[in-house]
């Protein structure tokens, strides 16, 4: 296993992140507990969660995911100072978690006690704003013209990114979490931050995990750049894009129990002529490398310049083995070539 610093954190994280959204729907806490065991025996010392979880998001399995590692955790307390945990505080449209209402100093303070006690543990490593107040490019709203930057009243949010830092700040002096981090932001929306902790003497945001994959590589390079140079953790998710660069979901196949066989939010998968071609392309291309597409996949996102720790998941073991053994693949020249060629032909087709 690899490691690498965390941003501007003095925190050393494995280029393995263990995700853990199926956990408490797909995935049992049996399953959970012997997915982290093989993980940490791996060298994975980065879990990622978030108090929204488990996916599909819905009002049941709401804390589960967390829940399941506290309980985890509880048997095995001697592991927590090994681990690096992390978790994520829910923004606004989901009714069921605090009203739906926008993210706000008050609620940021409610969200990380709920979710200490939901992980039986006193301090989070890392604490991560899932999602923007303002609508952001992700999930499935990247296409031209969707988002109007224009009706963002930008010093409305600038005050709102204010008060979170405020509310970090709190946290970090309680000892509740050690860094802060964001998830499906913008470039805009780092600088803010950025400014807002030089300005405020305030925590600094140490990591970003957005969405990035060989289907979905809008990312690079421009907010990678500005991760590399401001010195920022890039943290993909999904980086099979929903387990579509497998090839299981071509010609429409549902393989039972997978996530595309469930009930999605929309946009989040996007299953089209375009996609469903620019997936066959990339196994054929895996193939004539005698790989499997779905380590070629995760070998071609950690070798990005500026990728930090790519977040993983899995709903068995024998997943959970092959993704981090794709880790150790080391891309050829040959590989590199035919991947650069696809890109090319196949941008963000998904």
């Amino acid at each position: 296993m690899q490691f690498s610093l965390l941003g501007s954190s003095n925190i050393t994280v494995s280029r393995v992140c263990l995700g853990t959204m199926t956990w408490g729907c797909q995935n049992t806490q049996a399953d959970a507990d012997a997915q982290l065991d093989y993980a940490l025996a791996q060298g994975v010392n980065f879990i990622d969660t978030a108090e929204m979880y488990a996916i599909p998001p819905t009002a049941d399995t709401y804390g589960a995911t967390e829940r399941i590692i506290g309980h985890w955790l509880s048997r095995n307390k001697q592991q927590r100072s090994n681990i690096v945990l992390a978790s994520k505080m829910a923004g606004s449209g989901l009714a069921y978690v605090r009203g739906g209402g926008d993210m706000t100093p008050a609620t940021l303070l409610q969200a990380v006690d709920a979710s200490l006690a939901r992980l039986q543990t006193d301090y989070l490593d890392l604490y991560q704003l899932h999602w923007p107040n303002r609508v952001s490019p992700h999930f499935g709203k990247h296409s031209v013209g969707r988002i109007g930057f224009t009706q963002v009243n930008a010093a409305q949010q600038t005050e709102q990114m204010l008060g979170l830092l405020q509310a970090l700040d709190s946290c970090v002096k309680a000892g509740k979490i050690r860094f802060c981090g964001l998830s499906n932001e913008t470039p805009w929306g780092i600088s803010q931050y950025l400014r807002l902790s030089t300005e405020h003497n305030l925590p600094r945001m140490v990591s970003i995990q957005n969405e990035f994959s060989l289907l979905h590589s809008k990312d690079w390079p421009y907010l990678i750049e500005q991760c590399v140079h401001d010195n920022i953790a890039y943290l993909p998710w999904s980086p099979l894009a929903g387990g579509a660069l497998s090839g299981k979901y071509l010609g429409g196949a549902r393989p039972n129990g997978t996530r595309w066989s469930m009930l999605q939010r929309n946009g989040l998968f996007r299953d089209t002529p375009q996609s469903n071609h620019a997936i066959a392309t990339f196994t054929e291309l895996a193939q004539s490398h005698n790989v499997s597409a779905t380590a070629l996949a995760l070998a071609w996102v950690n070798q990005v310049d500026g990728v930090t720790s790519t977040i993983i998941g899995a709903t068995s073991m024998a997943q959970l083995q092959q993704n981090i053994a794709a880790f150790s693949l080391q891309l050829t020249p040959a590989m590199q070539d035919d991947i650069a060629v696809f890109l090319q032909q196949h941008s963000l087709p998904f």
